[in-house]
């Protein structure tokens, strides 16, 4: 199976690869993480793009606040799948990160999840790899009928209580 590769722009974003890493794991889809900046270590994070596909990952998953370039810069030495978590950050509640990130120049896609959508990234790298992977789309098939499951006994036990 291939891995899945996750950088975030800040140690800061840990909080919220957590939640793609938990989810993940649980799917059991393997991963590789870590903290390179498109701004303050533009060389490594350029070497994991480049070197991303012979090290076998089949996505990358970028988490990045503010200017949020990082999604960007790696799509940008890669044509792996890249898929962007803009970061909630004090200044602009995160609309700064979903723009930089949201809005890349043609020829160079990033996906984009909402802000902080840690568990939609993975679940969609979890799609992607799952195209060549039946025993990994059976996984997500079950994960929706439980997730389903959870809601109609919500719904039935509102329904009693009111």
């Amino acid at each position: 199976m291939k891995k899945v590769g996750i950088v975030m722009g800040s140690d800061s974003d840990l909080p919220i690869v957590q939640k793609a890493t938990d989810l993940l794991k649980s799917l059991g889809i393997p991963y590789e993480a870590h903290v390179y900046s498109a701004h303050r270590t533009p060389a490594e994070a350029k070497a994991f793009a480049e070197n991303a596909r012979s090290a076998g990952f089949g996505v990358i998953i970028a988490a990045a606040g503010m200017a949020a370039h990082l999604a960007g810069a790696l799509a940008a030495n890669t044509t792996l799948p890249v898929i962007g978590i803009p970061c909630k950050s004090s200044q602009l509640d995160g609309i700064d990160a979903l723009l930089s990130t949201v809005q890349m120049p043609s020829g160079i896609p990033v996906a984009t999840v909402a802000i902080d959508g840690g568990a939609n990234a993975a679940l969609l790298a979890a799609e992607i790899l799952a195209v060549t992977d039946a025993e990994l789309a059976a996984r997500l098939d079950a994960k929706r009928r439980a997730d389903a499951e959870k809601v109609l006994e919500k719904d039935k036990t509102i329904s009693e209580r009111l």
